[in-house]
């Protein structure tokens, strides 16, 4: 079963883009350590950026899966949609949970690219993956909330307008339930840095503008609050279930990447004078990573159209991504293995791939915890925290 068919004129047309960025591109960007502004923009002004959101608001009102073909694409040509594919997932918040003033005020400006909202504020130092432990907090206090705390690990707030936040409005040890007494909050960055937002950039393993946030008394409108005070857990699962799935379909692009990379060259290197593809200990491995390939894709589309029919799918979306990670990260290692001393060198792209689909078996969740999920909620066995 093929599953390119699906959506082909935006596969061609985001290949076609993405030919515009090639490696030296990507490699000018690590080396520099810079924000990929220009692929960004063009990728915005071509609207694949708001996709999903609906018509009405300036968007295309497509389904998710669309969203995970653009992001398959980009990543199979080389490029890397982590600079912005958060704008897909984020606003999944504001679209099902925000209210009508929030919508308007918000959305038409992210679907024609005068706002960007590429943060997402969860993580925090003390807390890592159990989010009902986060201490970042928000009280009321008239018409706004005044927020304290730290964050970690957020990527893209340097370059953007928005950031959806979730703090505590309630301390954990009052809630009937430890999810509960958490709300999600829309901040204006271009308000915000300075006037009780710190930024602080992290210097990692790959070029992910990843952050850390310092909140000092930094005001933000209670109308600024997404939905109920207290549900904002709720709400972000719903957003956590797009990021899996979408990230899964990132994935799987650069899956093929380095199967495709690894075909060819095992197919024109001569060693020993023949094609060093013929050899069975170097075929073989690429053969399997392609077999795992083409079963995290089904994955992958299966969870993207339970999404897409409104069905519960968090197992679904968890499973997708641990999948297609880990099949993302054999498909690397083959690659680099099949390439051998040349996979190291810059020119040849397989190094910074290597690096960049390496992060996805640790986020934007572990594997471990995508484990114990399935183990609790589909498995039935006791839950081991």
């Amino acid at each position: 079963m093929s599953l390119h068919s699906n959506y082909a004129e935006i596969r061609d047309a985001v290949a076609k883009l993405c030919a515009d960025y090639p490696g030296e591109y990507w490699r000018t960007l690590d080396d520099t350590n810079t924000y990929p502004t220009e692929f960004v923009r063009a990728l915005t002004e071509a609207g694949f950026l708001s996709v999903l959101i609906p018509e009405e608001y300036g968007g295309a009102g497509l389904p998710i899966e669309a969203g995970c073909v653009i992001l398959e694409e980009i990543q199979r040509s080389g490029c890397n949609g982590s600079a912005c594919h958060a704008q897909m997932y984020t606003m999944g918040t504001l679209l099902k949970h925000g209210n009508e003033d929030q919508k308007q005020r918000y959305l038409p400006g992210i679907a024609d690219g005068s706002l960007r909202l590429q943060a997402f504020g969860v993580t925090e130092p003390t807390s890592g993956t159990d989010t009902t432990r986060i201490r970042t907090r928000a009280v009321r206090d008239g018409d706004d909330y005044v927020i304290n705390g730290q964050k970690v690990f957020i990527s893209r707030t340097e370059h953007s307008d928005l950031m959806i936040l979730l703090a505590r409005t309630t301390p954990r040890e009052e809630c009937k339930k430890p999810s509960d007494g958490m709300s999600v909050f829309i901040v204006d960055m271009r308000e915000a840095v300075g006037n009780g937002l710190t930024i602080n950039p992290i210097k990692a393993m790959i070029n992910h503008s990843t952050t850390e946030l310092f909140f000092d008394n930094l005001r933000v409108p209670a109308a600024n609050r997404i939905g109920e005070e207290g549900k904002g857990f709720k709400y972000i699962l719903f957003s956590m279930n797009a990021e899996r799935i979408l990230i899964a379909s990132e994935c799987i692009g650069d899956a093929r990447f380095f199967v495709e990379r690894a075909r060819d060259y095992a197919a024109e290197r001569e060693v020993f004078g023949r094609p060093i593809g013929q050899n069975q200990g170097v075929q073989f491995p690429i053969a399997r990573a392609y077999v795992e390939l083409q079963a995290a894709t089904l994955m992958v589309y299966h969870a993207a159209k339970m999404f897409d029919e409104g069905k519960p799918c968090g197992s679904e979306a968890n499973m997708c991504k641990l999948f297609a990670s880990e099949a993302a990260w054999h498909a690397a290692d083959t690659c680099l293995q099949t390439h051998g001393g040349f996979g190291y060198t810059q020119e040849y792209d397989i190094e910074r791939k290597f690096r960049e689909t390496r992060l996805y078996q640790t986020a934007p969740i572990s594997t471990n915890l995508i484990l114990s999920h399935v183990g609790i909620h589909e498995l039935g066995l006791p839950k081991s925290f």
